[in-house]
């Protein structure tokens, strides 16, 4: 098991991503492990605070894309064929529940980011509460570098959570920055040297368990509720119209409006998703992992 996941007696849980050799990116399997730690995490009442980390030189780097790819590919046509929502515990959704994107999770999480923290580790630094970063690590939303597209939460948490100019940054340069500058964005709470980071993440996770836990959790859930408040209440407003557009007797016209409204509105994440797809298919999408893996300049279409 490459996902570790291991609870102190001061109600503190540590959570490791090691799988070294493949930059700790994440496969079918291990998406669907660090789904069920954050499960288990969310789900055990003695669990207050979660401290996350990887192994080696790398933080989290997401998608293994040489297997996940093909993998979930298979996957999705097997639950589309038998009308089932999993297949021997895997879900669709395992990779955007791992890197905490719509993932309702109200107890705090620490990251300990020890090293490269791209792609999915950028997409679940945004669901995490407190950062703490080694003097080597460094963070990137590579995406667009490679024809591709964040689409696990980063492209709407992160220009909420810094600066508009600091997240365009990020997102827009598709640059490597070095954790001191990061810090400075305002992405991380602190930086440190590496033989002091899981003590520092402690640290912050034992001055939290010194407050009431159900006072923490309602404390965070008011936060993101005020972040993320409108993918509640489109949510809500959706809901509303379907039920309207049902009503017995109700004006063709007025039904058409009402079911026009609920397709056209949509939440902030959803949105991205049906950006996602679009990129993926394009050609762009096929031309930057495949000059990556070629060691040359991609030749861009912009179709």
């Amino acid at each position: 098991m490459a996902i570790h996941y291991a609870q102190d007696a001061e109600h503190v849980v540590l959570i490791t991503i090691d799988r070294p050799e493949s930059r700790n990116s994440a496969d079918m399997e291990h998406f669907k492990l660090l789904r069920e730690a954050w499960d288990r995490f969310r789900d055990d009442d003695s669990a207050w605070v979660a401290i996350v980390t990887g192994v080696g030189e790398a933080f989290f780097s997401g998608a293994d894309l040489k297997s996940y790819i093909p993998e979930i590919t298979k996957l999705q046509a097997e639950i589309a064929s038998g009308g089932r929502s999993e297949i021997n515990g895997y879900r669709l959704d395992d990779g955007t529940k791992a890197v905490l994107r719509n993932y309702e999770l109200n107890k705090p999480v620490i990251a300990a980011v020890n090293g490269f923290c791209t792609a999915g580790g950028m997409e679940m630094l945004g669901g995490t509460d407190i950062r703490v970063a080694c003097t080597e690590a460094k963070f990137a939303v590579m995406e667009p570098s490679r024809g591709l597209f964040a689409g696990g939460g980063t492209t709407v948490r992160l220009p909420r959570q810094i600066p508009w100019a600091q997240a365009m940054e990020f997102l827009l340069c598709a640059d490597l920055i070095p954790a001191e500058r990061a810090l400075q964005m305002g992405l991380l709470n602190a930086v440190v040297d590496r033989d002091e980071l899981l003590d520092t993440a402690r640290n912050y996770a034992n001055r939290i368990v010194e407050n009431a836990p159900l006072a923490v959790q309602a404390t965070k859930q008011s936060a993101l509720s005020g972040l993320y408040h409108d993918e509640e209440e489109l949510g809500i407003l959706r809901a509303g119209l379907r039920g309207l557009s049902g009503v017995e007797g109700l004006p063709a016209e007025a039904r058409e409006i009402l079911e026009s409204l609920g397709r056209r509105l949509s939440t902030a994440f959803a949105r991205e998703s049906k950006l996602s797809r679009k990129i993926f298919s394009s050609e762009d999408a096929k031309e930057g992992p495949k000059a990556f893996a070629e060691k040359r300049k991609p030749n861009w279409q912009a179709r």
